[in-house]
């Protein structure tokens, strides 16, 4: 009899360690200060599932995840639809990283794209880099800005640029210049198809808003990626005023409208439209038949 007892209470164990997992939490809505709303998600089945896995709230702060990395998310513009996020490998005007590439995934760089105002700075490219001759026209110079500024308005920068000497035939003088290497402003479409290897430079920065920073000093720069998003149109606004989550089942991708820790519906909270329990896996309620049935032949 004993020992039946301790068999039964290791099958209840069991029975709650599979149901733990299937019943689901609501969305979080916040991740430290900035909101987390649709299309975005920090909980696996919230949100549209496009968004799927690119964000991760780590205690205090929300990153947005691709191939290269984790960057920290800085702010979320959901009327302008936009995010900015800050590389910490990147270098700015007062610090020199070394050489990093950013990196996004096929479906990242086609729905959350780097905005076009967001200009990608190559610094210290070799005089055969690529992008100095065959691939050119991929540089321009914005808002009136030049790489020689930037070179002689940064500290950390500054130390890239190389003292020459050249000697005056009439009089046997001589004179030195400070040289800047090679640099170009271009997009991400650039560093997108060709990493930093390619193109022969060490260090790279970014710098969102470029449209406002005509007469602004490198050193008031706005460092950072913006990117910008699209909202699906799966009707989730109908979800949100019956005070329901919008997500997607996480097997099917389908659109849902999450309305309690274990209630869903197709498109709203509380209207009786076709609920249903959110199983994460198949196989979860089949452990939970199979645990079931041993108990049941336990008792007899």
């Amino acid at each position: 009899m004993v020992k039946a007892y301790q068999i039964l209470v290791s099958l209840l164990l069991i029975i709650q360690a599979i149901l733990i997992p299937w019943v689901v939490c609501l969305c979080r809505n916040f991740c430290n200060n900035i909101p987390i709303n649709y299309p975005f998600g920090i909980d696996d089945g919230c949100g549209a599932p496009q968004y799927r896995h690119m964000f991760n709230c780590s205690s205090p702060d929300l990153f947005f995840l691709t191939p290269s990395g984790a960057y920290k998310v800085q702010n979320i513009d959901y009327k302008h639809q936009n995010i900015v996020i800050f590389d910490p490998s990147m270098s700015t005007c007062s610090i020199l990283q070394p050489q990093h590439d950013f990196l996004m995934s096929d479906i990242q760089s086609a729905i959350i794209p780097p905005s076009p105002e967001t200009i990608f700075v190559l610094m210290n490219c070799s005089i055969d880099s690529p992008i100095l001759h065959h691939y050119n026209s991929l540089c321009f110079n914005f808002s009136g800005h030049s790489c020689d500024e930037l070179y002689g308005a940064c500290t950390s920068f500054r130390i890239l640029r190389t003292p020459s000497t050249y000697s005056n035939f009439n009089d046997s003088s001589s004179s030195s210049v400070t040289q800047s290497p090679g640099c170009c402003f271009t997009r991400y479409g650039t560093v997108k198809f060709m990493s930093m290897n390619m193109l022969d430079c060490t260090h790279y920065t970014t710098v969102y808003d470029s449209d406002d920073l005509k007469g602004v000093g490198p050193m008031d720069w706005l460092y950072g990626i913006r990117l910008s998003f699209a909202v699906p149109d799966t009707g989730c606004e109908r979800c949100a005023k019956s005070s329901g989550s919008c997500g997607f089942h996480v097997e099917t991708l389908s659109s849902l409208c999450i309305c309690s820790p274990t209630v869903n519906s197709t498109r709203e909270c509380g209207g009786g439209t076709n609920r249903g329990y959110r199983l994460r896996s198949r196989s979860t309620f089949l452990e939970l038949l199979l645990v079931t049935s041993i108990i049941s032949v336990v008792i007899q």
